[in-house]
């Protein structure tokens, strides 16, 4: 049945008056302490560690985790969890060695960053492509896909809950960053919460269907019954190796995709660049604890959906245009829960849209207003009024949200193929120019404005190579794999892999040759006593080194 009765909006009632209550308790608590546009936009020097941590984490998981993610385990199984346990190695590098360059340099926006290091025109570029990306592809995928999955358990129209999660959103959003990062820590629990119940849920109706019960009696019958889809290393021959080739996830193009959006990310970095940095790497250390929670939550469902499937449940629930809809899964999971529980999944799905409709509506109005209005429209601009533009900057972002979301066609392309799909074409030259800017200061501005422009050709060309070339020859070493239509393509992965190097190659090539000629760079304050870590910080990190080491050993 698609719709919540009487008990289930109670429950959601509770979630959400816990939310809105401390965040105008918040709010009024910060009314009395006026820090302007910096403690609005960041928080500075009030958010504590767990805040920190919990806020990325909400930020981060949305609808394209819980439904893209969870269609992913259906089709391709744990190896999709790559994602998600990589990006825990991934923060533990950001915060060793991207905030202290942060901080030291005192930056609190990427396009700051840039005019630092190298000039205002590459600056105002970045912000400029940050502020489309960020509102057409990132905010109208997230409150796309969440109304689609709220509309599918909740039985209301999707406009509807489009509007609904839009306004929530905003109100949180107003508030500021400090507002959102309380908040976040109430979303991140009702999202973990609601989470693992639905996670135990669907593992106890696997063990039922095969006449026992019990969670743990579910996953084992789960490995048992879909071997295949708890192997994190796919093999060539794997029909998913384009989304996942083999060793890539451990030593290529992922960990392109990952530094470039846990480092070099606004929408990220924003929650930590507020507070000192044994504060931002405590909260930074505590999201990657997080993260290795996740696949539990969002990629277990959906492999459990598939056992089911498999032996003759959702027969109907998942076709959609006479197919299977892998992204049904969740959804499917969710409307089978009991009266109540299906309430806190639904409070928990809400959490997760909302706190990152947030925090991406805050980044956005961040970047308009320090790096642009500022700058460019208004220079002059008093505290208030650049405050008062951001919270207008977040009411416009999310119209525009709202009114383009429909025609993007966001649902035919699966929501966490369509947001890898259309960053992946910049994130390797995007990082390229955010790393030599870190560590090498003879890098110049040319060099790059090279890897911006350069590397979104180098992806176009070679996402369109195999049109026009065979490739072949490059099945045997794993480059490239035959689609259904017998077109050999270089997986998405690799790409990125490739055109990380050629930006960097280039990069090298251009900072040379303008160095000869007397082009003088930016340097960034960089000693090897910033990259010093504490002890608990360093045990922390072995920890999490040794989990990752133990899971991909289990399920290599």
């Amino acid at each position: 049945m698609h719709a919540l009765n009487a008990l289930d909006y109670v429950v959601f009632l509770i979630y959400f008056l816990i939310v809105a209550g401390y965040g105008i308790w918040i709010y009024n608590r910060k009314k009395k302490v006026n820090g302007g546009s910096k403690d609005y936009f960041l928080a500075e020097g009030s958010l504590t560690w767990w805040a920190i941590g919990a806020s990325l984490i909400a930020s981060n998981i949305s609808a394209e985790q819980f439904i893209g993610m969870s269609g992913a385990g259906f089709k391709m199984g744990l190896a999709i969890a790559s994602y998600e346990w990589m990006a825990a190695a991934t923060l533990v590098i950001v915060a060793v060695f991207f905030m202290p360059v942060y901080l030291k340099n005192k930056i609190y926006t990427m396009p700051q960053f840039l005019q630092q290091r190298y000039n205002g025109t590459v600056a105002m570029i970045m912000a400029v492509f940050w502020l489309l990306l960020y509102v057409v592809v990132n905010l109208t995928s997230i409150l796309y896909l969440g109304a689609l999955a709220i509309s599918s358990l909740s039985g209301n129209d999707l406009t509807v809950c489009m509007y609904g999660l839009a306004i929530f959103a905003v109100v949180i959003t107003l508030g500021g960053m400090k507002v959102i990062g309380y908040t976040d820590i109430i979303q991140v629990f009702f999202l973990i919460l609601g989470g693992l119940v639905t996670t135990y849920l669907a593992l106890n109706m696997v063990s039922v269907k095969f006449g026992t019960a019990g969670a743990f009696n579910g996953f084992g019958l789960m490995m048992s019954h879909a071997g295949d889809h708890f192997h994190m290393i796919l093999k060539r021959d794997n029909p998913n190796y384009l989304d996942l080739p083999g060793l890539t996830v451990l030593i290529g193009g992922l960990w392109i995709a990952n530094l470039n959006y846990w480092g070099c990310n606004q929408y990220i970095t924003q929650r930590a660049l507020g507070a000192d940095l044994p504060t931002a790497r405590a909260g930074i250390l505590f999201a990657a604890f997080l993260k290795l929670l996740m696949p539990v939550i969002v990629v277990l469902p959906g492999i459990a959906a598939y056992v089911l499937y498999q032996n003759g449940e959702f027969s109907t629930q998942l076709l959609q245009n006479g197919e299977v809809n892998p992204d049904k899964a969740y959804s499917v999971l969710l409307n089978f829960l009991p009266t109540g529980l299906k309430g806190l999944a639904f409070a928990a799905l809400t959490a997760a849209v909302v706190a990152s409709l947030a925090g991406k509506a805050n980044s956005i109005a961040t970047i308009f207003t320090l790096d642009i209005y500022k700058k460019k429209i208004n220079p002059d601009a008093d505290e208030n009024r650049i405050v008062n533009v951001g919270k207008i900057t977040v009411v416009v972002a999310m119209l525009i949200a709202i009114f383009i979301a429909p025609l993007m066609g966001i649902d035919k392309k699966g929501g966490f193929q369509y947001i890898q799909e259309y960053t992946g074409f910049v994130s390797p030259g995007v990082f390229a120019m955010f790393i030599m800017g870190f560590f090498w200061k003879k890098t110049t501005s040319s060099a790059a404005l090279f890897a911006t422009i350069g590397g979104f050709i180098f992806s176009l060309f070679l996402k369109f190579l195999p049109t026009h070339a065979d490739l072949s020859g490059l099945a045997s070493i794993g480059f490239s794999k035959a689609t259904a239509a017998g077109v050999y393509e270089i997986p998405f992965l690799d790409r990125m892999g490739i055109v990380f190097g050629l930006c960097v190659v280039g990069m090298v090539i251009i900072s040379l040759f303008e160095n000869m000629r007397g082009v003088k760079t930016n340097g960034l304050e960089i000693n090897t006593s910033m990259f010093r870590v504490s002890n608990s910080f360093l045990v922390g990190s072995l920890i999490i080194g040794g989990i990752l080491a133990a899971l991909y050993g289990a399920f290599w």
